[in-house]
């Protein structure tokens, strides 16, 4: 039993201190959400900080991305989120097969230009 408790304490201190502190803000959220219009100003607002956080982010590990896919090129990472948003677009605006189409052909330009 011992080595169970110590082979498990750290997922315990991540469930405590990562999980739950972001769960209860998420559930007062969704609490004081209730009832608003989505076209209210404040929605459309929040709405468009949150997917400009998001497009920054995701151009930063394009930029400056850290670990193995600095490895890629730039130019494979710049296409492999180019043909994301083509399929996205082109598959009746399907987020699943813009990251699918994305994610294999910054796998394949991966392994095409870094051999």
């Amino acid at each position: 039993m011992t080595a169970l408790i110590n082979e498990l304490w750290p997922y315990l201190i991540l469930v405590t201190l990562g999980y739950l502190p972001n769960e209860i803000w998420r559930v007062l959220g969704l609490v004081m959400a209730r009832g608003l219009n989505e076209d209210s100003e404040i929605v459309v607002w929040s709405r468009a900080v949150a997917t400009a956080i998001l497009a920054g982010v995701i151009a930063k590990l394009i930029v400056f991305s850290p670990g193995a896919l600095a490895n890629i090129p730039l130019g494979v990472r710049v296409g492999a989120v180019v043909c994301g948003f083509v399929a996205f677009l082109a598959i009746r605006r399907s987020v699943f097969a813009g990251v699918v189409v994305g994610e294999a052909t910054l796998l394949l330009g991966g392994y095409l230009f870094t051999r």
